[in-house]
């Protein structure tokens, strides 16, 4: 249980689209608006888990035409999202919305969003501690996925407010961009390289 519960902090905590944009969030919308959208990313997320616990995500993934034509989707838009990070510029531009995304904005997200399915996939299909009793083991699953999950996020929205206060110099916003986007192509790098 341990090693699952270990597991879980490291593969949340690593920036994702989710947790990106929860900061992002924070930093052009204020504390309410990342309230709401870490709601959604919350909602979106459990049921991504539920999907791949129930088995609907590896029905849907079954054909490789739909796992091909996903996976290359779900590059192009973290791609897509690392280059418009980096290209930002001198100012923070995690998100260019006009209005914050809301409650749906966060569930929709974690619909297309990667890797929230290979998290999922990765936790509930291994990490084994109660092998006669699978209802009770995905139930003490989710419930230390989300007592892991809600502090995280909630920690990236603290911290896009935070920067949302801070009046940094241009190169020094410069340079979190940078970061943030190279951070993007690492887990567009990784999922390549997974489908090898």
């Amino acid at each position: 249980m341990l090693s699952f519960a270990a597991a879980v902090f490291f593969l949340i905590i690593t920036p994702g689209p989710g947790v990106l944009s929860t900061a992002g969030v924070g930093a052009g919308f204020g504390r309410a608006a990342g309230l709401r959208y870490v709601t959604g990313l919350f909602i979106g997320t459990n049921l991504v888990a539920l999907a791949v616990v129930s088995g609907l995500a590896a029905v849907i993934l079954a054909d490789p035409r739909i796992r091909t034509v996903l996976f290359a989707a779900s590059v192009a838009y973290l791609f897509y999202l690392a280059m418009r990070i980096a290209f930002a510029g001198a100012k923070l531009a995690f998100i260019e919305r006009q209005r914050p995304p809301g409650v749906r904005g966060g569930i929709l997200l974690q619909a297309i969003n990667p890797k929230a399915y290979a998290v999922n996939t990765a936790l509930f299909t291994g990490f084994g501690f109660i092998p006669g009793n699978f209802a009770l083991e995905m139930a003490i699953k989710f419930a230390i996925m989300n007592a892991i999950w809600v502090p995280i996020h909630l920690a990236w929205l603290g911290a896009g407010i935070a920067l949302r206060r801070m009046d940094l110099a241009p190169r020094t916003q410069r340079a979190v961009n940078v970061a943030m986007a190279v951070s993007m192509l690492l887990v567009v790098g990784i999922a390549a390289y997974s489908q090898l």
